[in-house]
């Protein structure tokens, strides 16, 4: 018998969000270790909050949101705001009943704010680390490191002369400006859509553009994220920024360091000396000596450590593609660096099902 086409426009319902959430979806997984990580946070929560007023967006439903975005690779917070109001799994993991109100888009990027004065995309990456499952995943003697360029939220046609004496492009919407035989640099230009933006290219043959430089460090054993900082795209921004998330680590004994050959530096390497790290960059014998001795290439760590770090690049593969972070839409490097450094926590999440899963 066929069934009658009957719409109803309203009707009753005892069922909770999770109860329609697939018993094996990975976000099951997930959402017990970002809970765990959250109440590690409370007490940073309660500086950066004042202890009387209008009650704002709950921090820890805020963080959810902005894990899906980058789980679910949404566009923009406005999409985010919209998908919340009709995806009943995407309530279920922020929190929110059936019948709360989604948060105006206004609002939920001024609370955003007020988390990254805090500098809580740090502390969560941290708090996911520090987890009991998590711990014994991770290795505390071989790391590597390695930087990435991303996209600024800015146009060629904004880097202009900072004397003021560009010339304007053409009227209309998206107007043309001809740049042929100009000489432009940092140190003379600069973008008027994101100050903090900065024109690099990769190699030599490859076409300049406006970005930020994004770096992380990971363990070798699983391949776990476990710091991540954002800074302005120079020659020595890789360098500067690996030393400074070795130095803010602690190694209990003597530990390794895979990296390119862009980190083969005489003062590079005499720094990770002094801090305890053994350096295993890649050799760069272009036009100079190495700073790695043939002692460290024989040693058998070398030649894993050389293998291994390659697999960062996962890390930045999965942030630019599934994260969406390839060219970012936010301007000014600690906007842009904050919600970096969330989203190598997200990468985490979702490595870390599978491997607790594993270790079981």
């Amino acid at each position: 018998m066929r069934g009658a086409d009957v719409q109803t426009a309203a009707m009753f319902s005892y069922l909770s969000p999770e109860a329609l959430v697939p018993e094996k979806h990975p976000l099951r997984a997930i959402r017990p270790l970002v809970n765990a990580a959250l109440g590690r946070l409370s007490r940073e929560f309660d500086q950066i909050y004042a202890p009387c007023g209008r009650d704002s967006i709950p921090p820890e439903k805020l963080l959810r949101a902005l894990l899906l975005q980058a789980f679910f690779s949404v566009r923009s917070e406005r999409q985010l705001m919209e998908q919340i109001t009709y995806n009943m799994m995407f309530r279920w993991f922020i929190g929110l009943s059936m019948d709360t109100p989604v948060w105006d888009v206004t609002v939920f990027t001024k609370n955003r704010e007020r988390l990254l004065r805090g500098d809580i995309a740090r502390g969560f990456l941290a708090a996911i680390l520090v987890d009991p499952q998590v711990k014994p995943l991770l290795s505390d003697e071989h790391f590597s490191v390695d930087g990435t360029l991303i996209d600024a939220w800015a146009s060629m046609k904004s880097f202009q002369p900072k004397d003021g004496s560009g010339e304007p492009p053409a009227p209309g919407r998206n107007g043309e400006r001809d740049f042929r035989g100009e000489t432009r640099s940092n140190a003379t230009h600069g973008s008027t859509t994101d100050p903090d933006a900065r024109l690099f290219k990769k190699a030599t043959g490859q076409a300049s553009r406006l970005c930020h430089m994004g770096h992380v460090l990971m363990e070798n054993r699983n391949s776990l994220v476990m710091d991540a900082a954002l800074t302005h795209a120079t020659g020595t921004a890789e360098r500067e920024a690996a030393q400074a998330m070795v130095g803010r680590r602690q190694h209990r004994h003597r530990a390794t360091l895979g990296g390119d050959k862009a980190y083969d530096s005489r003062d590079f390497v005499a720094k990770m000396r002094r801090l305890g790290v053994t350096p295993h960059v890649s050799q760069n014998t272009k036009g100079r000596r190495s700073a790695i001795d043939g002692r460290t290439t024989r040693h058998a760590g070398y030649a894993i450590s050389v293998r291994v770090r390659k697999r960062i690049e996962e890390v930045f593969g999965w942030m630019k593609s599934s994260a969406g972070f390839r060219k970012t839409r936010h301007r000014g490097t600690a906007r842009v660096g904050w919600l970096f450094t969330l989203n190598a926590a997200a990468y985490n999440l979702v490595r870390l099902p599978k491997l607790l899963a594993s270790a079981a």
